[in-house]
């Protein structure tokens, strides 16, 4: 007997994800409810690869009694809205959005790295998904941690338009069109041009001079991994569509080499080591696209500090970023709690 899962928000970047990623790994689902706002209902999604077609319901209307899990990619304000409802009917609700991730009362969970907190869920039958520059950077962190205790944190990201959403990709290839055809490229989404430009601006400025953005890398990071490790973040935007880097400065308590970490993330759960010190031989965002991995380039020591590393760190932010790590989500919950599937 398997799950009745419902995917809200189904109509957009990420939600298609979630719907895709369902299929692919094929999910024990008996039963597959998508949903978005009334302007999207009537509407047919496909079921991954797989033919079948899913008709979009309208969430105002969606009644979660007797659904087991619900995967939200609707934005903060509709999950206020809607979280409680859901969660209040016995639907479990793993939300992608920012608004519970540092609630005490719900875990914060990226499944290769803090599986067992999962347990927290039922305090208000929520789970909260991590940034998506935060969770590809604790997958790659964790197992060196587990080996040698970080300390401390310098990371400068590198993130795609996608992260943005429709309108951050459509920006980009409008600008970048006109560009080419002598058209001014006015920003309208992003506060300046994204074509053919970086921007170290990502969400809204705080008093001290970081963005929320950074601010999330920091709090959820010490969520996730302990409250004692230091994070300092600098989030740039970057003009690529799809897959999020970061290159990230590690000092740990003990004494850890590269050859080391490079033993240590080959064998990594979620981890993909490609790591030749050659012309070609790291990974860069078009590689990344569509897999699941968080890929781990450029492993190298930091004399600069007692028992430093800097590595080069890339993975599908639509993905593991998002969707991907919510559905794993929901699969860690059914093995560890509901157990309703063989």
């Amino acid at each position: 007997m398997g799950y009745r899962i419902v995917v809200a928000g189904a109509t957009g970047s990420v939600g298609r994800e979630m719907v895709n990623i369902l299929a692919e790994r094929e999910f024990p689902a008996d039963e597959i409810a998508v949903l978005a706002s009334s302007r999207s209902q009537g509407d047919e999604i496909e079921y991954g690869d797989t033919g079948r077609m899913l008709k979009v319901g309208n969430i105002e209307h969606f009644d979660p009694a007797g659904w087991d899990m619900a995967l939200f990619a609707i934005g903060s304000e509709a999950t206020k809205l809607h979280a409680p409802r859901f969660a209040g009917a016995g639907c479990t609700v793993i939300d992608n959005s920012s608004l519970y991730r540092m609630d005490p009362d719900v875990p914060l969970i990226v499944p290769e790295v803090n599986p067992e907190a999962i347990s927290g869920y039922r305090a208000r039958n929520i789970i909260a998904n991590p940034n998506c520059s935060t969770a590809q950077m604790v997958v790659a962190l964790k197992p060196l941690h587990d080996a040698a205790t970080i300390k401390r944190v310098v990371v400068a990201t590198y993130q795609s338009v996608s992260g943005a959403g429709k309108a951050g990709m459509d920006e980009l290839f409008e600008q970048s069109r006109n560009i080419f055809v002598g058209d001014p490229a006015e920003p309208h989404k992003f506060t300046k041009q994204i074509a053919f430009n970086v921007i170290p601006h990502i969400d809204a400025f705080l008093d001290d001079g970081s963005t929320k953005e950074e601010w999330k890398m920091v709090v959820e990071t010490k969520k996730i991994m302990g409250a004692k490790i230091k994070v300092s973040a600098t989030c740039v935007r970057v003009p690529v569509f799809v897959g999020h880097s970061e290159a990230i400065n590690i000092e740990f308590e003990d004494e850890i080499s590269a050859e080391q970490a490079q033993r240590i993330l080959r064998e990594a759960p979620g981890v993909m080591l490609v790591d030749k010190r050659e012309d070609g031989g790291y990974v860069t965002p078009v590689e990344c696209v569509g897999d699941f991995a968080t890929y781990v380039s450029r492993v190298r020591e930091d004399p600069t500090v007692d028992n430093g590393l800097s590595l080069w760190c890339v993975s599908d932010n639509l993905r593991k970023g998002a969707a991907l790590n919510a559905v794993q989500i929901a699969e860690l919950l059914g093995r560890r709690h509901l157990q309703k599937a063989g």
